[in-house]
């Protein structure tokens, strides 16, 4: 870790421990570079729209982005979490760690009965999440990828899966998932389809990726449905996430 702050100031014992003691909030997380964001835009929104349905008010972009200016002080590249926390009046933590990138292997997956409470915030308290995901990594996968209790697909434990079609076409499952700022910026990009994805039929899809704001991975594996990993179909979707022009923090 580089550096917290907590409304600009020092992390004290006492306001740690208010927002542990209440694990009740919301944040996002970003990837910086060279004091740019991908996607800054939408994550100011996403804070606002957070705030506004869990404390009632809402939170100025122009205010998050002075304190995560001020917590990088000359940090350049890093990532970045911003977490609003609380149970009345909320503070706001930045988190300032080395910069994160995706994983260097395509990603092994299995399928978990389990959805996200209030699954459009990206609220604290991922007990189910971690908890899945750990168990994924001892059965030998990757991570976990979240089902409803009749197989529909969701999203994966810390990401929005993406599938491929036949034809190379992206489709995202209809589901009730976190709108992730990745998703959301391909969406911009790229044309795609939503579609109902049942964990029982996967192997009808040529390929599928997971993205986050750590960027984008390949999926190689979703219970026995192996993928190609060198799809070109992959290849055009990275290269349009590359081709986003990021936007400064101040």
């Amino acid at each position: 870790m580089l550096r917290i702050e907590i409304d600009g100031g020092p992390p004290t014992t006492e306001r740690m421990a208010a927002g542990l003691l209440a694990n009740y909030g919301h944040f996002t997380a970003m990837q910086v570079r060279a004091r740019r964001v991908k996607g800054l835009d939408l994550h100011l929104r996403r804070l606002d729209q957070a705030n506004r349905e869990l404390y009632g008010t809402g939170l100025a972009g122009g205010h998050v982005r002075a304190l995560v200016a001020h917590a990088l002080g000359d940090v350049r590249d890093a990532a970045v979490r911003v977490v609003v926390f609380g149970v009345g009046d909320p503070s706001v933590l930045v988190a300032v760690r080395p910069p994160t990138t995706p994983p260097a292997t395509p990603q092994r997956l299995v399928s978990v009965a389990y959805t996200r409470p209030l699954p459009h915030v990206k609220h604290l308290g991922g007990f189910g999440q971690i908890h899945h995901g750990k168990r994924a990594v001892q059965a030998g996968y990757d991570d976990a990828l979240l089902t409803t209790s009749d197989g529909v697909v969701v999203e994966g434990a810390i990401a929005n899966i993406g599938f491929f079609d036949h034809d190379g076409g992206v489709v995202w499952p209809r589901a009730d998932w976190l709108h992730g700022i990745t998703m959301q910026l391909l969406e911009r990009e790229l044309p795609a389809r939503r579609e109902v994805v049942r964990s029982a039929d996967v192997g009808r899809y040529r390929g599928a990726f997971l993205a986050n704001s750590i960027g984008l991975v390949g999926v190689s594996r979703i219970d026995d449905v192996e993928y190609p990993v060198d799809d070109p179909a992959l290849d055009r979707v990275r290269a349009a996430y590359d081709a986003i022009p990021d936007d400064p923090v101040e």
